[in-house]
């Protein structure tokens, strides 16, 4: 009697529901994705995350009876072919594809649904997913040409897995449908194994081809340049070149009242033009862009004169010593007094 309680035990602990396997098979696929170092692959890499994380939650449920995750599930079901929808768009040129609305709708549908009428969400699931498989059989219309922005030696290889992730996305459908029938007629007594094998057929097949598919996807290349980018730029540097002028030639740096306002009148250039020139073509604000000129004077000083530290402070345009210190390590990544020591010209 013993021995047969602990084989039981034995046999209870090694249970590993279905959907717990299909989800090792994506996290592999996964990993072997994320490694490609694409940014073109995230949306596939989000799909076949909700793909793990969905067969997780029907392994708990179904595998392991964990009652609560029933009110996860619906929602991780609505999201999933807004996910497959928008990860198929990707490989689509924008001007077709720009449907965004149809990317995060369902899940807040479902969402409603299960606080206010959860007795139709079974419907609405079928709905859904039948609804997406439809649009995207509609994308696929256009054949592999129409995917743009997948490597022409991919193309029709993701075509394929466009047509069979609408494919699987009417699978899930059809075994939602008899889930419901499977409740009507035998009070649910085949639901865990019609739920499990849903998730194999459905969730896989969304796995894999969304892994062929993303091995398609181009890496982005830079956007081209539009006109009003060129003139912005070529504005950018004009204003900084003013800036520059006004700084090095003028010595403008060394007021220590300094202020965007006041530089702006004096380059007779708005404030605003100053402070995205600098922004965008020197990445640091106009703080950070000031303080360099008074960090070098300050160096110029350190090295070629005997002064103290603090009068090649006030000269090169710093009021306080902190903020002086502060900024040198920030140019230097050293103390003004290491630095003079290490920068002053040897003896002769």
């Amino acid at each position: 009697m013993m021995a047969v309680t602990v084989n039981r035990t034995v046999l209870s602990v090694l249970f590993i529901p279905l959907p717990f396997v299909i989800a090792i098979l994506l996290f592999l696929r996964f990993v072997a994705l994320l490694r490609q170092h694409e940014v073109g692959n995230r949306p596939f890499l989000v799909l076949i995350g909700l793909c793990i994380v969905q067969s997780i939650a029907v392994g708990l449920r179904w595998g392991y009876d964990v009652t609560a995750v029933r009110f996860v599930l619906p929602v991780l079901a609505g999201a999933l072919p807004p996910l497959v929808l928008a990860s198929f768009q990707s490989l689509i040129h924008r001007d077709r594809a720009n449907i965004r609305w149809l990317n995060i709708a369902p899940p807040f549908v479902v969402l409603a649904l299960l606080l206010l009428a959860p007795s139709v969400i079974d419907g609405a699931l079928v709905v859904i997913f039948v609804g997406y498989a439809m649009i995207l059989l509609r994308l696929a219309h256009a054949g592999p040409d129409g995917l743009e922005e997948a490597r022409l030696d991919d193309a029709v290889s993701a075509h394929k897995a466009l047509l069979i992730a609408a494919g699987a996305l009417c699978v899930s459908a059809c075994f939602d449908i008899a889930v419901l029938l499977a409740f009507e007629w035998s009070r649910g007594e085949n639901v865990p194994m019609l739920v499990s094998n849903a998730n194999l057929l459905g969730l896989l097949l969304v796995g894999l081809t969304a892994t062929v598919a993303a091995r398609a996807r181009a890496p982005s290349l830079p956007s081209e340049e539009t006109e009003e980018d060129a003139a912005i730029a070529e504005r950018d540097r004009d204003v900084l070149e003013r800036v520059d002028r006004l700084l090095s030639e003028q010595k403008l740096f060394r007021d220590d009242n300094l202020t965007l306002a006041r530089l702006a009148r004096r380059a007779n250039v708005p404030a605003r033009q100053i402070s995205g020139a600098i922004n965008r073509l020197a990445g640091k604000n106009v703080s950070q862009y000031i303080n360099d000129f008074r960090i070098n004077e300050a160096c110029r000083l350190l090295r070629e004169t005997d002064m103290p530290v603090t009068t090649a402070m006030l000269e090169s345009g710093f009021q306080t010593k902190s903020n002086f210190n502060r900024e040198f390590r920030r140019v230097t990544a050293q103390s003004p007094a290491i630095w003079r020591t290490e920068n002053r010209p040897a003896m002769p």
